[in-house]
C-alpha cells in the first residue's frame, strides 16, 4: 500500500518511523488486541506491545484502542514500530570526552557529573561506553568497551579505560589486588574532628534493592579519610579507597554520621540545618544538585611498560564554588550547639541483609 494511504493512521511526527500494517486473521477472533498482536508480531514481547498500545502507537481500523480491546478478525491494525532501547546500548554516540591521558594501551578520562558510565536499565544510551565506541571504534572488540571500573552518574573525576584486551586483563587484576590508587574529595554534613578509617562490609540493602548498606553478610570495604577543612556544619575530606564497592564512600560516610552533601540516596534529605547557615550558604547548598564527590587522583601500573603512573586533576568547578561559600562562614566554637546528623531505625546499618541478590556488576566495576 502506498505510504500516502497510510498517513491517516500515523502521527505526523512519526512518518519516518517503521510501520507494520496488518490484517487480523479470522483465527484470532475473540482475542484481546495485545494477545492477537503477540501472535502476529512474535518478534516483540507482549509487554512491549502493551506499552505501544497505551502510548497510542497502535490503531485498530484507524481508531485508538486498549490492550483489552477485542478483535473479531478482518480488522486493519497499524503498528508504529519503536526501536528496543537496549539495542542502543552498544552503539557509538558523538559525546565529548575530557581526555587527561591517552596512549596505545590506556585512556584516562575526567568524567563529568551526570554521565552514566555503563548502560543499564533506565540508561541504555548516552553513556560513557557509547562515547568510547565513537572515539575508538576498535573498542567494540574489547569487553565493556574497555571499561574496568566505574563512577556513579553524579560523581565526577578520573576513570581509566583499557584499549586492548591485554590491558583490560592487567587493570582488572590490579583492581582485584587493590594496588590501584584512588583518591577522592568529598564534602559531607557535620564536623569530623580527626582522620580515620572505616572498615565495614557493604552489601545490597535488604529492603531497598537499589541501595547498598553496611551488612554483616556484605563484602569487605575499607575507606581511609582525612580532614582537609572543617566548617560550621560541613567538613571537606580526602578519601582513599582500598576496595571498590558500589556506593562505598557514600555508604561509609552515612555510617560515620557524616552523610555526603547533595546525595539523593544516602544524604539527609530535606532535614537541612538552616539556622546554622547564612542565606548565602543556604543558596549554594540548595543549588548543588549532586553528591559532592570527585575522583581527583588515580595511580596504577601501566599494563604495557610496567611503570607506575599517576594523574591528578583539579577539583570540579561546582565543588570549588561550594567550598568558597563555606569558607565565608564562621566556624562554631567547641562548646556551641551543633546539629545532630544521627540516623534512626537502621537507615545505614543492615544487621542481617538478604543474600539472595546478584551484584549489578563484577567487583572490578563496583567503584565509588
Amino acid at each position: 500500500m502506498p505510504k500516502k494511504e497510510l498517513q491517516h493512521n500515523i502521527p505526523d511526527n512519526r512518518l519516518d518511523t517503521p510501520v507494520e500494517m496488518l490484517n487480523v486473521p479470522m483465527s484470532l477472533g475473540g482475542e484481546r488486541l495485545d494477545i492477537a498482536l503477540q501472535q502476529m508480531l512474535p518478534a516483540h514481547s507482549r509487554s512491549r506491545l502493551q506499552t505501544w498500545i497505551k502510548a497510542g502507537l497502535v490503531t485498530l481500523n484507524g481508531e485508538a484502542a486498549t490492550p483489552k480491546t477485542k478483535v473479531w478478525g478482518g480488522e486493519q491494525v497499524c503498528v508504529v514500530i519503536q526501536a528496543n532501547v537496549q539495542e542502543q546500548a552498544f552503539l557509538p554516540e558523538n559525546i565529548p570526552l575530557n581526555i587527561v591521558y591517552e596512549d596505545d594501551t590506556i585512556l584516562v578520562i575526567n568524567k563529568p557529573a551526570g554521565l552514566v558510565v555503563h548502560p543499564a536499565a533506565g540508561n541504555w544510551s548516552g553513556t560513557l561506553l557509547n562515547a568510547l565506541l565513537y572515539h575508538l571504534p576498535q573498542l567494540k572488540d574489547v569487553p565493556r568497551a574497555g571499561i574496568v571500573h566505574r563512577l556513579d552518574k553524579d560523581t565526577s573525576g578520573l576513570l581509566v579505560v583499557a584499549k586492548t584486551l591485554e590491558a583490560q586483563t592487567s587493570l582488572v587484576r590490579q583492581l582485584q589486588a587493590r594496588t590501584v590508587k584512588r583518591e577522592y574529595r568529598a564534602i559531607v554534613w557535620g564536623q569530623l574532628w580527626r582522620n580515620g578509617t572505616i572498615n565495614q562490609p557493604i552489601g545490597r540493602h535488604s529492603h531497598a534493592r537499589t541501595k547498598m548498606a553496611i551488612s554483616r553478610t556484605g563484602k569487605p570495604a575499607v575507606t581511609h579519610y582525612e580532614v582537609l577543612e572543617r566548617f560550621g556544619v560541613h567538613t571537606y575530606l580526602r578519601c582513599q579507597l582500598e576496595t571498590g564497592r558500589t556506593h562505598q564512600i557514600r555508604v561509609h560516610m552515612q555510617f560515620l554520621k557524616a552523610p555526603m552533601l547533595g546525595d539523593p540516596v544516602y544524604g539527609i534529605g530535606n532535614i537541612i540545618p538552616h539556622k546554622f547557615m547564612t542565606q548565602t550558604l543556604r543558596d549554594a547548598v540548595s543549588g548543588f544538585n549532586r553528591q559532592a564527590l570527585h575522583a581527583v587522583k588515580l595511580g596504577l601500573i601501566h599494563p604495557k611498560t610496567d611503570t607506575f603512573m599517576e594523574w591528578q586533576i583539579e577539583l570540579a568547578d561546582d565543588m570549588k564554588v561550594l567550598l568558597e561559600a563555606m569558607r565565608h562562614e564562621d566556624a562554631p566554637l567547641d562548646d556551641e550547639e551543633s546539629f545532630d546528623f544521627s540516623y534512626q531505625d537502621g537507615d545505614y546499618y543492615e544487621g542481617e541483609a538478604d543474600d539472595d541478590f546478584e551484584d549489578l556488576d563484577d567487583d572490578e566495576l563496583e567503584d565509588e
